[in-house]
């Protein structure tokens, strides 16, 4: 009787064994699948329940690690996040993704003396080069350093091999208006009217610096010839830094030439938005014969090569009158972020145009062709061409042919 209560006792036991081991049994993969439906729902608390079964039965998953980690980033808990991203170095040290979470993660918590640690670490395990996207994260590394040329230097080699990334092209820009690249350069513009008036020459001189106060420095001396008059204009533009995404346009200026302005003043504020849009907005005031204020916004986005630009003016006039203007403009990059063919068409006057007077034009529609090239480190060329047709009054017009070349100089 014993020794069958024995039997009985084992096999019983050696069932519910078998029972627990059925409960406990489990794809890991199907709970990362789940776990991650849920974290990027935005169910954090729930998503890492699944996953903390996952990793109680297989500690070294790495993928189940690196969501866990970037869960902990994206709710501000960095600390926590570290954690779990140094446990998926450590369990798969030759796992690209791995580094570039827990890049992210420490750049964010403003963290850059241990990214700087975690990327000594890629580079030893991986190898150099690093991935693509690695030294993506090392070129923004050494932008929250303000390291802008060494940055720059990266992201274009980036470019340059066709690297797929959406802010890519935005970022280059954004580390082009930081650097530190002093310049002079001239332009001279040509515009003929078929015989209708004598043709305007242009020249315009300028200098560009940087500072820590303004950002990009840029004085402009602007002489040019029309109507049997000769006159010159004066301007300055800055370039002020408003943060990591935000940056101001300023501009002053002046001349005592009739074709001119006596006096001219803008503003805008850009602001970068994800996805490589751009939004800005602004006015200008002009004083010719009579003052005129213009309100300006424009919305620019980076795809590919490509960047385009809309932008529209609205200018108050007597009375209840208002006047408007467009412009729409397509660039696209070649191998620098500074070689560029571009393309634009407009309607009215741009309140940047600083040769014109808005007033005296009732409708103007143009159309642009350009193309700029960094031939060397030092010497850039550019060359622009456009028609324009001007209505300056009931049934009179006036045709526009222009020409525009440059040369740039650094140093």
């Amino acid at each position: 009787m014993t020794m069958k209560k024995a039997y009985i006792l084992l096999f019983c036991s050696m069932i519910f064994s078998l029972g627990l081991k059925a409960q406990d049994s489990f794809d890991p993969d199907v709970l990362l699948i789940d776990a991650r439906t849920l974290i990027l729902d935005g169910k954090y608390i729930e998503g890492r329940k699944i996953a903390f079964r996952a990793l109680s039965k297989y500690p070294d998953y790495a993928d189940i690690l690196i969501l866990v980690g970037r869960s902990y980033a994206w709710e501000g808990k960095n600390d926590s996040a570290s954690i779990y991203l140094e446990r998926a170095i450590i369990a798969s040290p030759d796992y690209e993704d791995a580094y570039s979470a827990y890049l992210d993660n420490l750049s964010w918590a403003e963290q850059y003396d241990q990214a700087d640690v975690v990327l000594q670490k890629a580079k030893d395990n991986l190898g150099q080069p690093l991935p693509p996207s690695l030294r993506y994260k090392e070129s923004r590394l050494l932008y929250y350093r303000e390291e802008y040329d060494d940055a720059y230097e990266i992201v274009e080699e980036l470019f340059e091999a066709k690297y797929n990334n959406e802010g890519l092209l935005s970022y280059m820009q954004t580390l082009q208006r930081l650097r530190r690249n002093n310049a002079v350069g001239i332009t001279y513009d040509y515009d003929s009217f078929f015989n209708d008036i004598s043709p305007w020459n242009t020249f315009s001189f300028y200098g560009r610096t940087r500072t820590k106060l303004t950002g990009t420095l840029i004085g402009r001396v602007t002489q040019s010839s029309r109507y049997d008059d000769n006159g010159t204009l004066f301007e300055l533009d800055a370039y002020p830094s408003l943060g990591k995404k935000a940056y101001a346009y300023v501009n002053i200026g002046g001349s005592a030439a009739s074709f001119f302005p006596q006096f001219r003043f803008g503003a805008s504020i850009y602001y970068n938005l994800p996805k490589a849009w751009e939004i800005e907005g602004g006015f200008r005031y002009l004083q010719f014969s009579e003052s005129t204020t213009i309100y300006t916004a424009s919305l620019g986005k980076y795809v590919g090569n490509w960047w385009f630009n809309l932008r529209g003016n609205l200018i108050p006039g007597t009375g209840n009158s208002l006047g408007t203007s467009a412009n729409l403009q397509a660039r696209y990059y070649f191998k620098t972020g500074e070689d560029f063919f571009s393309a634009q068409v407009s309607s009215g006057v741009s309140p940047d145009e600083e040769t014109r007077d808005p007033t005296q034009l009732l409708n103007s529609y143009r159309v642009r062709l350009g193309y700029q090239q960094l031939i060397t480190d030092r010497f850039m060329i550019y060359g622009y061409t456009g028609y324009s047709r001007d209505e300056l009054g009931p049934e009179r017009f006036r045709n526009d042919l222009n020409f525009s070349l440059g040369v740039e100089y650094r140093f």
